[in-house]
């Protein structure tokens, strides 16, 4: 074998010593933006689910439904459960029957004995 063919190959062998993963404690990644990915469930409309790695820390991303692909049965039970429910108002009686003097028991304390 020749000096210079050993030398290459020592060369080479010497290199990959030089640039293992060691190097990284030593010198910063060169990217100019370091983006962390979060593990995020994606669910389908159909209910199917699958994990990906998302950028921002979500727990779960519903994907929405596709309104031209449902029947108009489907597409009314779909808007009614989106309606806003309407408040219920109570209205007031105004002859109360209410007697205050029927509780009154319950706030009177009883005398104590102190000798």
């Amino acid at each position: 074998m020749s000096y210079r063919l050993m030398n290459k190959y020592l060369s080479y062998f010497y290199q990959q010593l030089r640039y293992n993963s060691n190097r990284t404690c030593l010198a910063r990644i060169g990217r100019e933006k370091y983006c962390r990915m979060y593990l995020t469930t994606i669910v389908n409309p159909d209910g199917s689910s699958y994990s990906i790695r998302y950028h921002e820390p979500r727990k779960i991303i519903n994907l929405p439904m596709n309104t031209a692909e449902l029947t108009p049965e489907e597409l009314q039970k779909h808007l009614s459960r989106k309606k806003v429910l309407e408040k219920i108002v109570i209205e007031e009686q105004p002859d109360d029957d209410f007697d205050i003097n029927r509780y009154s028991h319950l706030w009177k304390t009883k005398p104590t004995d102190k000798k």
